[in-house]
């Protein structure tokens, strides 16, 4: 879990909103540090092979889902999530590109 600005967003709650879209194959979601909000949404997307998807639409498919604050603030495409051994997604050593505020 993480809060934005004061609110609770549990990530699964966003992933299954985003692997509801018919060309993503996975999610997941952390929290990164926002000045406003304290935190926000960062979602990284595993697209469907040969699947066509760009972030505004998986940005309106999300509002039309859940709460306009749980809707992520941006998005990563990415060619797969870090797993362990196990399957498990490890969401520690997902690291998002682009600068970062502490």
């Amino acid at each position: 879990m993480f809060i934005s600005g004061g609110e609770n967003v549990y990530p699964a709650e966003v992933e299954q909103a985003l692997t509801a879209h018919p060309s993503v194959l996975e999610a997941a979601v952390i929290g990164v540090p926002d000045l406003k909000w304290q935190e926000v949404g960062k979602a990284f997307v595993v697209a469907k092979p040969g699947a066509a998807v760009d972030t505004d639409q998986l940005l309106a498919f999300c509002r039309d889902r859940i709460a306009r604050y749980k809707v992520p603030k941006s998005i990563e495409f990415v060619s797969e999530l870090p797993k362990n051994s196990m399957g498990k997604v490890q969401k520690r050593d997902l690291v998002p590109a682009g600068p970062r505020f502490v």
